[in-house]
């Protein structure tokens, strides 16, 4: 029987390393595939160095095909055609059986670059990880990204989702396969067995014992909107409460003005990449994710894993596991002091809190890594067969 060619393309070793690690060991051992992964192998800026070196070296040592392209974010880079360039040469030399692109700017340039392969026979799946238009966004996103990726399902035989508003829209869609899988897996059951000293890992990161603690995981970039939490936090001046950014990114700076501007700097800590995020989510007693955008959002999922009630957007996939009142409250990603109230309300009410426990690790569960990784193992047996 023929071995067959799976290329896996992603702009950047972290995203492919954070999603698709398991899926990767799949195809390559259990699976027998001649694998290939494209991404920027260079950019470092969001992971741990020195693991993600060890993962790209590892995969090397497994045999798996590592093809270095410098993609960018930016739709709008003159980078990206010699990237496109690069890619289809790529492409054109190899008789892929399926192509499975992620990211949506390096989804654009694969399926261009794949046009010829998918003539000769090779599939090409997009997993979206989230459109950026949905139903909180603004006119702009709906006029510039809806038509490109709506053009851009004509060139696909399989659009995954991770969340159901999306996988609704795509259904109305040219791709004549359209999937959805919960996530893309979060280890829920390890992450609500965790133990931790409350108190004593409070103080490892500089926060008083018996304070309050907001945990917010993610990048430092506008997506994120951490800003929003920073001024819902300086509206309560109550000293009790103390907010913890977990994560790197370009915002950092902006991030530490607007926290000294509004007094509340002494209150803000900027913990950097973390390796213990399961213990920092058993450790807070409120989490908050505010993004603008989120296909689905492992930072929130996580949280809710540990039992802690979140304090979130009331956007696109965050929507599919909160549940306002009872899981903690959702809110428009500007509502300062929608944010600042349901802060306060959590901060004062331990008992509140506590009652949140069971309902959060609940609502969560379906997201389990088990059930994301088995669903996605489906599709892949439903094409390689």
């Amino acid at each position: 029987m023929k071995q067959q060619k799976v290329l896996i393309v992603a702009s950047i070793v972290g995203f492919i390393e954070t999603f698709n690690k398991d899926l990767i060991e799949y195809l390559n051992n259990a699976k027998g595939c001649e694998l290939h992964i494209a991404c920027n192998f260079d950019y470092f800026a969001d992971t741990d160095e020195e693991i993600t070196k060890q993962f790209i070296k590892k995969n090397k040592s497994e045999g798996v095909y590592i093809h270095n392209i410098h993609f960018t974010r930016s739709p709008f880079s003159s980078q990206n055609y010699d990237c496109y360039k690069k890619l289809k040469a790529i492409i054109d030399e190899n008789n892929f059986d399926l192509i499975h692109v992620h990211t949506p700017t390096v989804s654009i340039l694969t399926r261009l670059a794949a046009r010829t392969s998918r003539k000769k026979g090779t599939i090409v799946m997009y997993t979206c990880h989230g459109f950026h238009f949905h139903n909180a966004s603004p006119v702009k996103n709906w006029l510039l990204y809806y038509p490109v990726e709506r053009v851009m399902s004509r060139f696909c035989d399989y659009i995954v989702t991770i969340n159901k508003e999306d996988y609704n829209r795509a259904k109305t869609f040219h791709a004549p396969n359209v999937r959805y899988i919960p996530g893309v897996g979060v280890d829920i059951h390890k992450i609500s067995k965790i133990v931790v000293n409350k108190q004593a890992y409070k103080e490892s990161i500089g926060v008083p014992r018996n304070c309050v603690l907001l945990l917010s995981v993610g990048e430092m970039i506008e997506r994120k909107n951490h800003e929003v939490v920073i001024r819902a936090l300086s509206k309560l001046q109550n000293p009790n409460i103390y907010y913890a950014i977990c994560g790197k990114g370009p915002l950092r700076e902006h991030l530490e003005k607007i926290a000294k501007e509004l007094d509340v700097s002494d209150r803000v800590k900027f913990l950097g990449f973390r390796k213990d995020i399961p213990e920092l989510c058993n450790t807070a007693d409120i989490s908050a994710f505010p993004s603008r955008i989120e296909g689905l959002g492992l930072a929130g999922i996580e949280a809710m894993a540990a039992g802690v009630p979140l304090v979130s957007s009331n956007v696109h996939g965050i929507l599919d596991y909160v549940i306002d009142g009872k899981t903690g409250y959702a809110l428009s990603p500007d509502d300062v002091d929608g944010f600042a109230k349901a802060i306060d309300t959590l901060a004062n009410d331990k008992n509140m809190r506590e009652s949140m426990r069971q309902t959060c690790i609940n609502a969560v569960a379906p997201f389990e890594k088990e059930n994301a990784v088995k669903v996605m193992i489906n599709i892949y047996n439903e094409i390689l067969k």
